[in-house]
């Protein structure tokens, strides 16, 4: 230590001094500044200097004097001193100046540091029973104002964001596409949700509920496993069990997770799930339309209400209770959930009626005086034809359209054929493994380009029963994947127009905002997978039981949302209350939950034509070619 020169070990001291921060700066600033003051105030006393205006000049008067100009420049004002006090006491005001400058800059720069301290967004969220949202993807941008439409009549709602991301870029873009958040807080703080110490900023243990997003990379499925260990088995975590709601990819990676999780997480398989939508509603239009009114928070949706009224009742005459919900299943008491179940199934107490309405206050039993008009004259009854082997063009591939094919062989008929033409070849493993072996559909290929119109033409677009377009989604960046798809779109609008000839289309899109400009296409249907998903996640993170109810729907062995013909229930052109729908319904062992004007189907104000949950006792005309909502096991 002796060998180190003087001149380096003071600069060393030196730096380690600045290195301390802010406070201490300021103490050792007012220690300088006291050590100057008695200086000075030591010479007014030694000298015998005496500002003439003070009796009894002594200590106190001598510091406070050395004090007052050091601090304050402006007290120099007496121009009945002398020139020797006038000289010492502008000596004090010299040392003063660059006391206060540099304590001035100090201050500022610690207040600059704060706001970068947290601007950074490491602070602890001191919040609890908030909505934590884990990950940062463009699902953030729904989720969140579906939240904000729940939290409505909620108390002091929070929403915290913990993502790998600034801060101020996270408020900014929130700012910019999802606006004002009414009576909800949004909090952000920037961390990686699989570091169990950033988690730790984001105060999980006092959450209400926690969604994870998936993070858009091939690992994503086992970082948002890590999230979920980290949550589940965190020595500091709470004794009630979490509600978390997790998005996975790959099926393979879903018994892991519910291994990890257990029963306080609900995991959705993303690609499954779009996968069934898509073939759902390609063989019915009209039906993503329906799934969005019931999945997001701004129309009518699913509720859970136990009714001491229906003890008793079978499940038939619960239907006809509620004038202004519609009832589409039950919640036994031990938890099964069950949608469309016998008509002959009676309600024991603790079961609660699963129902499709406006808020969970409205879901109540229609008053006494309530009458239930059904026209039994206008009931009809239909035989419908047996299901005949189909002919579908698949348009473009993507990694969910192995799913899609897969569940297309669970609903055509044996002898149905798929044709699958894509700009990009289909792997051969996906072909040997997951394309092969089916039981009702033979599958052909071709590799060519799909926004060709000479291709188009020679495919014989309207000679398939049903046409779906995907989204080359792992070939181009979002908006250009959506661009190729509306390319196709409109060739096959000219080709539809010109042939005088309909399609059958439903189009996968990936951002919203293009599924307005692809309504001028003529398209069937569209399916946005990201806005779907999102608002799946946001049901399921209010109530973990409809996990159940959208499972149900989704499966093809369960009840699921059919759209049929109106003339299969009702006779057309005449009025009628839905009261004579639903019976008609219920006779055919259906629940019916609303309708479709086929007129209207192009109209985005009207919902596209479809109305979920109509007043019961309230009249409409139906058209031959409007469609009956149902619940439907076939």
């Amino acid at each position: 230590m002796s060998q180190v020169p003087f001149r380096q070990r003071f600069k060393y001291g030196f730096d380690n001094f600045f290195s301390k921060g802010t406070v201490a700066l300021i103490a050792w600033l007012g220690i300088f500044t006291l050590i100057i003051v008695l200086i000075f105030t030591a010479g007014f006393l030694i000298m015998g200097i005496d500002p003439q205006y003070i009796e009894d000049f002594g200590f106190r008067d001598a510091f406070w004097v050395s004090l007052t100009h050091t601090l304050d420049p402006g007290a120099m004002v007496d121009t009945e001193m002398s020139w020797t006090v006038r000289l010492y006491q502008f000596l004090i005001t010299v040392c003063g100046i660059v006391v206060l400058s540099t304590l001035i800059g100090l201050v500022s720069n610690g207040i600059l540091d704060k706001i970068q301290e947290l601007r950074k967004g490491r602070s602890f969220v001191i919040e609890n029973n908030h909505t934590l949202i884990l990950g940062w993807s463009s699902k953030i941008f729904t989720i969140v104002p579906e939240l904000v439409i729940a939290n409505e009549n909620v108390k002091n709602p929070v929403i915290v964001i913990l993502a790998d991301k600034d801060k101020v870029d996270m408020e900014d873009e929130l700012r910019d596409k999802v606006g004002d958040t009414e009576n909800t807080k949004v909090i952000c703080r920037t961390g990686d949700p699989i570091d169990v110490s950033d988690l730790y900023i984001a105060n999980p243990f006092e959450a209400r509920s926690i969604i994870i997003l998936d993070k858009d990379n091939e690992n994503s499925d086992s970082q948002i496993i890590k999230t979920i260990l980290a949550i589940v088995t965190n020595p500091g975590r709470r004794k009630e069990p979490y509600h978390i709601t997790a998005e996975i990819e790959n099926s393979r990676n879903y018994e892991v997770a519910k291994m990890v999780g257990g029963d306080e997480v609900e995991l959705i398989l993303s690609d499954e799930f779009i996968s069934r939508i898509m073939v759902q509603t390609s063989r019915q239009s009209g039906l993503s339309v329906v799934y969005i009114e019931l999945m997001d928070f701004g129309g009518d949706e699913i509720y859970f209400m136990e009714e001491p009224k229906t003890v008793g009742k079978t499940f038939r005459e619960v239907l006809f209770m509620y004038e202004e919900s519609a009832i589409i299943g039950l919640q036994f008491a031990d938890h099964t959930v069950v949608l469309n179940p016998p008509m002959d199934t009676v309600m024991r107490k603790g079961d609660r009626v699963i129902g499709v309405t406006e808020d969970d206050d409205t879901l109540i039993v229609s008053e006494e005086d309530v009458k239930i008009n059904i026209n039994e004259r206008l009931i009809t009854t239909v035989e419908r034809p047996k299901s005949e082997a189909e002919r579908i063009l698949v348009l473009g591939w993507n990694v969910r359209a192995k799913n899609i094919i897969k569940e297309l062989d669970n609903y055509v008929a044996e002898g149905s054929i798929v044709h699958i033409v894509s700009r990009f070849d289909v792997p051969e493993d996906v072909k040997t493994r997951h394309l092969s072996n089916f039981k009702n559909i033979t599958i052909s290929y071709d590799q060519d380009d799909t926004t060709d119109r000479i291709l188009l033409e020679s495919l014989d677009v309207p000679g398939y029963d049903y046409v779906m377009l995907l989204c080359y989604q792992e070939h181009y960046p979002l908006q250009e994947a959506d661009a190729q798809s509306l390319i196709t779109l409109l060739h096959l609008r000219n080709i539809s127009e010109a042939t005088g000839k309909h399609v059958n289309l439903v189009s996968e899109m990936l951002d919203m905002k293009n599924r307005q400009l692809a309504d001028i296409t003529s398209a069937d249907d569209f399916i946005v997978s990201d806005k779907l998903l999102s608002l799946l996640m946001s049901q399921v993170a209010e109530n973990k039981y409809l996990m159940r109810v959208f499972e149900d729907l989704f499966d093809a062995d369960g009840s699921e949302i059919y759209i049929k013909p109106a003339r299969e229930y009702v006779k057309i052109g005449e009025p009628v209350n839905f009261y004579t729908v639903l019976e008609s319904a219920a006779q055919k062992n259906e629940v019916a939950m609303g309708y479709r004007v086929l007129a209207d189907a192009k109209n985005p104000d009207k919902g596209y034509g479809v109305v979920v949950n109509p007043k019961k006792s309230e009249y409409f005309e139906l058209a031959d070619a409007d469609m009956i909502v149902v619940l439907s096991e076939d």
